[in-house]
Formats: structure tokens, C-alpha cells, sequence
């Protein structure tokens, strides 16, 4: 009997092997038929430490037996009230409110909402949002219309919003800076700009630099634009640094955090926004108050593991085992020489590259095969169309990275014999 599971960016038409994984620890995961799987991808970017960390599973196990749930219109808990604290003081300055949701694109839904929100209640007319060329922000409806528009979204064209759109910063980025300048001309200016700092993560892995970073935000002060930072793939560690926007020396006015905000262990998201934003909805007049909520807002479950999370940040050498991976990365991708292996780049823990292929975009049959590949050599290894890209856990053993790239370099000898 098939399986009644819908699986997401799955074409079930395919007939594809669905693994079950039953148990994981560090980066390998275990399915049930025997197979072990190298997670080579932190299973969508979001196991930073490793698969079950004893500590944020304890620290699960220890809030499950307290208290599982609380609405939080009106209510608060101690988990949501120390995570809360801790954010504000390991965010960049100015950061200093903390609303509480449940997934990377639903934090970007709350930050594009206060920020049209602000611009309403101080009663000048802006809405207009710009983007950058061949973002992702997420499925949902206000994350789909800041992202590219493609065959992610055709079907749901008619629910989209218009946008602005800046050139992706290849090279030095100056037709992109120029770009948002001249946008910034209109009468009236944008209401926000919204980015993934230094990389785009379903866009291909494309990095552009710092000081881009920085002149888009430089802009935005200057006009009074809101600057929204997308940090659900870039923050805790992948790039480097704790947040990609502290490569640029920048403080957004909202940013957006989620995946490794738990360790990966269990879903929650935030969005961080200035006081000035939440004075923007302060008032005596409850219709100017922030209309945003789901039902699991700040699970006490959640925000235990994300406060576990945090005492790893404090507690153990994390960066140092960041600064090493980037290293034992970068080592790795200089020792694949291949002629249909283009386009090699690294930033932080993450690295990619590209397959040649006529046809390269995210359709690209390429993907599908590669993956299988892959899988058949026990790797998580999920390819976007015949781009290839390394995101473990910190945790990954020398041997695991081996295997990773000993596993990319036989998929170009393969396709050339």
C-alpha cells in the first residue's frame, strides 16, 4: 500500500525512493531497511550542532513535564520571556522587541506586516516593497511576492504582489546599488527592503559581498527605508559569523530568524524589530495594535530548545568549530578539478558548485538525477536543479566531508564515461 504522505517539493510522479529515517544522532541519520545517511544538507538547513543534541533534548524532555502550551495573546511564560532577552542581547543593536512565530517564512510575513504597519500609523503612504533578483523568503503568500517569481509560484500569480526588483550584485554590486538609489528617487520612497545577507540560499547559493550589504543599507538609513534582513538560512553560524549582517558591520531594522534558532531540533521563528517600529504600534487604540498570531506563538517546548540552543552558544567553543569546518570546507572544494564542475564557491560552512548543463535551472533533470546518486551512496545530498551545494552540521567528522565530496567528484567522472 502507497503512502497517503504528501511530501513537500516532491514530484511523486516519479516513482523516487522515500527512505525512512528512524532515529539520528550527530549527521548521520538511520532509516529503518538498515541504511545509514550522511546529512550533508543539516536536513534543510537547520540541524546546526548535530541531530539530538543532549542538551536541547533534555531541556525538551524537562519543559514538556511543566508546560506544553499557552496561548500568548495576553499571556507569557518564563522559556518565551528568558529566550526573548537573550535574543536582544545577541542580535545587533537596536533590535529590541521580539515577536514570536513558528516558521522562516512566517517571520517574514510578520516583518513585511509591521513594517507596512509602521508606515500606516505614522500616517505617510508607503507600501511598496523591493527585492533582490532570485530571492526566497519562503511558501507563504506575502513570502512568495518578495521572492522570484518562477515556476515556484505561477500557480498562485494572481495572489502575488508587485514589487520592486534590484539586479542580484554580481561583481562589485554597483548596478544594484545604483538601481535602489534611483528606486529610492519615487515619490513616495519604498517602504522596505528585503534581503538574504551575502548569500541566496534557494537561489542557487549566489554570494555577493559585504560592502554590497552595507551601501543598500547606508541607503536605506539615509531615505528612511526599513531594511529587513532574512536571516532564517544565514544566521547561527553559517556564514561564519553568528549573523551574516555582522560581516557588513550592519543592525537591521527587522530581521528574521528561524531554522538554527532551536538547533534545528523543533520549529519556531522570530522576527526582531527597533523600538521604533513598536512604538509605531503603541497606542491607546487598540485597532493600531499588531494584528499577527498563530496559535503555537512562543510554544514553551520551543523556546526551551531555543534556550538551550543559546547556552551551547555560550557555553561551548561553537565559533571555533564554525571557523574549522570553514576550513576543512574550503580544503575539500579546492580538491575537486573537473571540467563539468563550474562556479565553485564558499562562504562560512557552506559551499557550491555547479554541474555544467545546458538546461541549468531548478527543473533541470540533472537535479533528480544527481540526488538519487547521492542517496545511493548514503548522503543527503539535495541538489537545486544541477546546483550542488555542502551545508552540514558543525559536528561533521573529517571522514563524513570525505565521503560528501569523494561522492560529488564520482557524479562528474560518471557523467563523463
Amino acid at each position: 500500500m502507497s503512502s497517503p504522505v504528501w511530501h513537500p517539493f516532491t514530484q511523486h510522479g516519479l516513482g523516487e525512493d522515500i527512505p525512512l529515517i528512524e532515529r539520528a544522532e550527530g549527521a548521520l541519520l538511520h532509516a529503518a531497511d538498515g541504511r545509514r545517511f550522511i546529512d550533508a544538507i543539516s536536513s534543510w538547513w537547520v540541524t546546526t550542532h548535530g541531530h539530538c543534541h543532549p542538551r536541547i533534548m533534555a531541556a525538551i524532555r524537562e519543559q514538556a513535564g511543566k508546560l506544553d502550551q499557552l496561548i500568548f495573546a495576553g499571556w507569557t511564560h518564563e522559556p518565551a520571556e528568558t529566550l526573548a532577552r537573550d535574543l536582544v542581547a545577541i542580535t545587533p543593536a537596536g533590535l529590541d522587541h521580539v515577536f514570536f512565530s513558528d516558521s522562516g517564512s512566517t517571520s517574514v510575513e510578520v516583518a513585511l506586516k509591521m513594517a507596512l504597519g509602521y508606515w500606516l500609523n505614522r500616517g505617510e503612504p508607503r507600501h511598496r516593497i523591493v527585492v533582490m533578483e532570485h530571492s526566497y523568503h519562503g511558501d507563504t503568500i506575502g513570502a512568495m511576492s518578495v521572492g522570484e517569481r518562477g515556476v515556484y509560484n505561477r500557480a498562485y500569480q494572481p495572489l502575488l504582489f508587485d514589487v520592486d526588483t534590484l539586479p542580484f550584485p554580481h561583481g562589485d554590486g554597483e548596478a544594484a546599488i545604483a538601481a535602489f538609489e534611483r528606486l529610492c528617487t519615487q515619490n513616495p520612497p519604498p517602504a522596505a527592503l528585503i534581503v538574504e545577507p551575502l548569500i541566496l540560499g534557494a537561489g542557487g547559493m549566489l554570494i555577493y559581498p559585504p560592502h554590497v550589504l552595507k551601501s543598500l543599507r547606508d541607503i536605506c538609513a539615509r531615505e528612511g527605508v526599513l531594511f529587513i534582513a532574512d536571516e532564517v538560512m544565514t544566521g547561527w553560524g553559517r556564514t561564519g559569523m553568528v549573523f551574516a549582517c555582522q560581516h557588513a558591520g550592519i543592525a537591521p531594522d527587522l530581521m528574521c530568524l528561524s531554522k538554527g534558532l532551536t538547533g534545528g531540533a523543533v520549529p519556531l521563528a522570530v522576527t526582531m524589530a527597533t523600538r521604533a517600529i513598536f512604538d509605531a504600534h503603541l497606542s491607546d487604540d487598540r485597532g493600531r495594535m499588531f494584528f499577527h498570531s498563530s496559535s503555537y506563538t512562543a510554544n514553551p517546548i520551543a523556546c526551551a530548545a531555543a534556550n538551550a540552543n543559546l547556552a551551547i552558544w555560550r557555553d561551548e567553543p561553537v565559533m571555533a568549530r564554525i571557523i574549522d569546518l570553514a576550513r576543512r570546507q574550503v580544503e575539500r572544494l579546492e580538491r575537486i578539478e573537473d571540467p563539468l564542475i563550474v562556479g565553485k564557491r564558499q562562504l562560512g560552512t557552506i559551499t557550491a558548485m555547479e554541474f555544467v548543463d545546458p538546461y541549468g535551472d531548478y527543473l533541470s533533470a540533472m537535479g533528480p538525477m544527481l540526488g538519487r546518486f547521492f542517496r545511493d551512496r548514503g548522503l543527503l545530498l539535495r541538489p537545486m536543479g544541477n546546483t550542488v551545494y555542502v551545508m552540514p552540521p558543525y559536528c561533521i567528522e573529517d571522514d563524513q566531508l570525505d565521503a560528501i565530496y569523494a561522492a560529488i567528484a564520482a557524479a562528474a567522472q560518471g557523467m563523463r564515461t
